[in-house]
């Protein structure tokens, strides 16, 4: 029998490889938040070697860090099969990718659960994937792991003002928007958690759409499970999803398109070297769990 964390990512998978066919032509968020992460990433000075994509879906980002660090390996990875069969498919690349050259290695897989060597990663990248999580706090763990110490994490997550319009005009009659996490509890997670030196920024993003089952379909194109889920099957029934098509229209703006909202938080964090004591030993800290 499976668990309902079990359930879910099964749910999550499907709802994935339903949209992965679709997804290059409604992902203008993520192409457009990969592109403000990489002149970020400019930024940084760190030898890379190894790079992990967590949560590629089709591999835009990793055509951006290719671009950056053309002699690394670059491990794409996705819970998703048929994401990355597609991104195989749109570079004509064979599948499975055995005999390519050893710089691009694809990895089906849970982040929660990562299949990787510790401390074998000098940068983990993860773009608008994380917020699907359930268990965010463990999959920081995994990723904590598998870098290498003074390796870097950097990802793109969305924040609580996601879709802030759909919900107000639901009401929770039609659709339910799932929460997100605060920045700032992100950031508790990744001290927690082990890392150093902890970076987080957020801003608002608006998509603009000509009307709202134009929002919905892109939702859905998208595999939107973890966004907007309906509240019955029968899409809200008639009556509560017109109601909403009504209520949105609070929000259309002078050029008579329709705003979505998206807050993208973005952080960057380290795992720090190991201390060594004047005599070249490994330092370790033994705190006090008593008040």
């Amino acid at each position: 029998m499976l668990t309902l964390s079990a359930a879910r990512r099964a749910r999550l998978r499907r709802s994935f490889d339903r949209a992965a066919a679709g997804f290059d032509d409604v992902a203008t968020l993520p192409r457009e938040i990969a592109k403000r992460m990489s002149e970020r990433l400019a930024l940084m000075r760190l030898p890379v070697r190894c790079v992990l994509d967590a949560g590629c879906g089709t591999g835009h980002g990793a055509n951006l860090l290719r671009q950056r660090y053309r002699s690394a390996l670059i491990i794409e990875l996705d819970l998703s099969e048929r994401m990355l069969r597609h991104a195989a498919r749109r570079r004509r690349l064979p599948w499975p990718l055995s005999g390519l050259p050893a710089r691009r290695v694809t990895v089906c897989a849970d982040i929660q659960k990562l299949p990787l060597t510790a401390a074998s990663i000098d940068l983990v990248w993860s773009n608008l994937a994380l917020h699907w999580l359930e268990d965010l706090p463990a999959a920081f763990s995994q990723l904590h792991r598998v870098l290498r110490p003074g390796g870097l994490l950097m990802f793109s997550i969305l924040g609580p003002d996601t879709l802030k319009e759909l919900r107000a005009a639901s009401a929770g009659d039609a659709f339910h928007v799932n929460p997100h996490r605060d920045m700032h509890d992100i950031g508790d997670m990744l001290v927690a958690c082990g890392y150093a030196d902890p970076v987080m920024d957020m801003e608002h993003v608006t998509l603009t759409y000509v009307d709202v089952p134009g929002l919905l379909r892109d939702l859905r194109a998208h595999g939107s499970i973890g966004l907007v889920e309906p509240q019955r099957k029968d899409l809200g029934g008639v009556g509560d999803y017109h109601s909403t098509l009504a209520r949105y229209e609070q929000f259309r703006r002078n050029d008579k398109r329709m705003p979505a909202t998206f807050e993208v938080i973005y952080g960057h964090a380290w795992k720090p070297q190991a201390k060594i004591s004047p005599t070249g030993k490994r330092v370790i800290d033994i705190r006090s769990t008593q008040a």
